[in-house]
């Protein structure tokens, strides 16, 4: 009996080793199935965010590259804007209406085309080099307000009809120009909506820094001020760095060059010494002017051919420079 009973506990004694065992195996298997489902997990993670770094990373280099290109891009308008000369990036050139009628003695009335197509000719030459042109345009060879006063005339009246004058020179110089490819824009300071765009500093500036070459009309639109006063106030305020004055004279002499052969012709002059000796350059409000703002000037001869373009560009020899320093001089 006790061996029976024995071998009966001991069979139930296995039987219940064995489904703790088969109860074992059971949780193994579980535990098997849950770090298998843990892998796959972090498996799919891993991918995850191996797409997105590389997605990021795909992004950056795009941004990276249209970084440079913008900066390339500007790198390149900055170099194409750069001028030819180092001298000058922003010039004023002074034109006199009487130059525009010629050389011709018996020509002191109008426009002659030959002389404003050679003019225009030049000012092109030197605004594709890169260097920002700023024009302003006597009106001499059709009205001179100061000339006509006394009779019928008072003197503010005879000088609004110069700065009329000064218009029409102004447009004439500006269909020359753009007949050779250089878009240009004439700024009038007396309102002609017509035929000119008003006068507004920073539309001057604006239309110089995109490659146009700007006309200035009408003076000041101020009567008593002159031409010469209102190329010196419009450098003044568009920052040029030269007044250039384009007359029909090579520079500023002792005296008249017309009268007298022997007549010293000046290389260098201080403004002091221009208005101390009276020397007819400029009238003594733009010569102060010009002082105040530390702008040269610098006269020359426009009848000779390429002087225009030779100013321009701030080339050594050309006209009288009148300035305290010499470094601002070509």
């Amino acid at each position: 009996m006790d061996v029976g009973n024995g071998t009966k506990s001991d069979r139930r004694g296995e039987a219940v080793t064995t489904k703790s065992s088969s109860g074992g195996g059971g949780g193994a298997g579980g535990g098997g199935a849950m770090s298998a489902s843990m892998m796959a997990k972090e498996q799919r993670k891993k991918k995850e965010n191996a797409e997105e770094g590389r997605s990021k990373k795909g992004k950056d280099a795009s941004s990276s590259s249209s970084s440079s290109l913008q900066s390339k891009s500007a790198s390149d308008d900055e170099c194409e804007r750069t001028p030819a000369n180092a001298k000058w990036k922003r010039v004023m050139l002074k034109i006199s209406g009487e130059a525009l009628s010629g050389t011709l003695e018996k020509q002191n009335f109008g426009l002659d085309p030959s002389v404003v197509e050679r003019i225009a000719g030049e000012i092109v030459a030197a605004s594709m080099s890169g260097v920002e042109i700023a024009v302003v345009v006597g009106g001499g060879n059709f009205f001179r307000g100061a000339s006509h006063e006394g009779a019928h005339l008072d003197r503010a009246s005879a000088d609004y009809m110069g700065m009329l004058a000064t218009v029409m020179n102004a447009i004439s110089l500006q269909g020359a120009i753009e007949a050779k490819g250089v878009q240009t824009r004439v700024l009038s300071a007396l309102s002609i909506k017509e035929v000119a765009e008003p006068y507004i500093r920073r539309r001057a500036i604006r239309h110089l820094e995109k490659g146009r070459v700007v006309i200035f009309g009408a003076g000041t639109g101020n009567p008593f001020f002159t031409t010469d006063t209102g190329a010196a106030l419009r450098a003044a305020e568009i920052n040029a760095q030269v007044v250039l004055k384009a007359t029909k004279v090579d520079g500023v002499f002792c005296s008249d060059p017309k009268q007298n052969i022997n007549a010293k012709k000046y290389e260098r002059l201080s403004y002091e010494t221009v208005q101390r000796l009276g020397l007819g350059v400029m009238d003594q409000t733009a010569i102060t002017m010009c002082r105040e703002n530390e702008l040269p000037i610098v006269v020359f001869d426009m009848m000779k051919n390429g002087n225009i373009q030779k100013a321009i560009r701030g080339q050594a020899g050309v006209g009288t420079c009148i300035s305290d320093s010499d470094e601002k001089c070509p």
